[in-house]
């Protein structure tokens, strides 16, 4: 599911719930982009995987695991 900000209409402003909408919108989107740098940091996602395509979705789901071990400690 994909949900986008409410856009400021043309010469008004938000209304208070409006912006606080789209504040906790953003929080929740922030926490998904760190997360995808930090696969992209292991490159399984930036570049071609060149391994065995059946693996692809144990090794990601261990570099998932690792990044998910490592937010608890």
């Amino acid at each position: 599911m994909s949900e986008t900000p409410i856009k400021k209409p043309k010469g008004k402003k938000l209304r208070k719930e409006q912006k606080k909408y789209n504040r906790e919108l953003n929080r929740l989107r922030i926490t998904v982009e760190h997360v995808n740098r930090r696969l992209k940091i292991f490159k399984i996602l930036s570049d071609r995987y060149r391994n065995c395509h059946r693996r692809f979705g144990l090794r990601s789901n261990l570099i998932a695991e690792i990044y998910n071990h490592e937010l608890a400690l």
